[in-house]
């Protein structure tokens, strides 16, 4: 179905290629792929792109395999599609991607497949630097990876005073891990610790470069993002808890999900930093008794 010449172009490319035949089954899978998913060709090829691989989802945490496939639908009609999703690494954490799905057509114009390009589009390069200059003033979190509370703390201080300077202005979002001690309960701190170093990728991998989060203690977190009202910070909000939502913790051959609970809060001149910290807790604490699994917005 693909010759040797389109095969050498694609296994050289500098983006994940893959290709389906007509009933989405899953035919070439290039290098590319393999360092993005995690997943190598030989656990790929046969499979169907609907079969739980790449788990493509929504910024509103919605399987696109349930919802709208992208490429199920250029099978249909041949009309070229491009939509940003969020992938599933083969370790279980998410990063977002931009795809672009292309129906594959034989010599007389005749659909007999799609190919589907998807690039990452986090600014992991920045943040790498980032937290490299973060290690080396030893304000790294040793088991996320993540920056640590001192840190945090530092970068708050230093926003709000940007803040008052030239009007800046940022939110931030506390983040808990729910029903976390059932976790270390139930399947041990060695999977505990697991699931803290699963989220925090899938952190790291969804992150702007102006953007930090980090780890507050145990297993709460806290990011201070650069927005420009509420609506925005609600949307970064819910993003944060559908990717922590369709995190996969995989250990041998368990595999196990939680989710997180939110507070989130946006910046205005009659708090102090103190306050602000104060503020953004209490609104975490306060999607703990509405259920959790959910997000609280409150003005500061």
């Amino acid at each position: 179905m693909i010759n040797e010449q389109l095969k050498c172009i694609f296994d050289n490319s500098y983006e994940g290629i893959y290709i389906t035949d007509k009933d989405r089954k899953i035919i070439y899978w290039n290098p590319v792929s393999e360092d993005l998913s995690g997943y190598n060709r030989y656990e790929v090829l046969g499979s169907y792109c609907y079969d739980n691989i790449l788990s493509h989802i929504n910024q509103y945490g919605e399987n696109l395999c349930e919802t709208g496939c992208p490429l199920d639908a250029v099978l249909k009609d041949g009309i070229i599609r491009e939509a940003k999703v969020f992938l599933k690494h083969k370790s279980g954490y998410r990063i977002p991607i931009k795809i672009r799905v292309i129906p594959f057509k034989n010599e007389k114009n005749r659909i007999i497949g799609a190919i589907e390009f998807f690039n990452e589009t986090s600014e992991r390069e920045c943040t790498f630097e980032k937290i490299k200059n973060i290690e080396s003033k030893a304000l790294l979190d040793y088991l996320t990876q993540l920056p640590n509370r001192r840190y945090i703390e530092n970068f708050i201080n230093i926003k709000y005073d940007e803040y008052l300077l030239n009007g800046q202005s940022f939110g931030i979002v506390f983040m808990d891990i729910d029903h976390f001690k059932s976790v270390n309960d139930n399947y041990g701190h060695k999977i505990g610790d697991l699931v803290l170093k699963t989220i925090s990728k899938s952190f790291s991998n969804n992150l702007r470069r102006n953007d930090v989060i980090g780890r507050w203690g145990g297993d709460e977190f806290a990011g201070i993002f650069l927005l420009n009202n509420e609506k925005e910070l609600s949307i970064v909000s819910e993003k944060l808890r559908n990717i922590v939502e369709n995190t996969e913790i995989t250990y041998k051959n368990m595999k196990l999900r939680v989710t997180i609970s939110i507070g989130s809060a946006f910046i205005n001149s009659k708090n102090s930093v103190m306050s602000i910290i104060e503020n953004a807790d209490r609104l975490m604490y306060k999607s703990k008794r509405k259920g959790r699994n959910c997000v609280t917005i409150g003005k500061l």
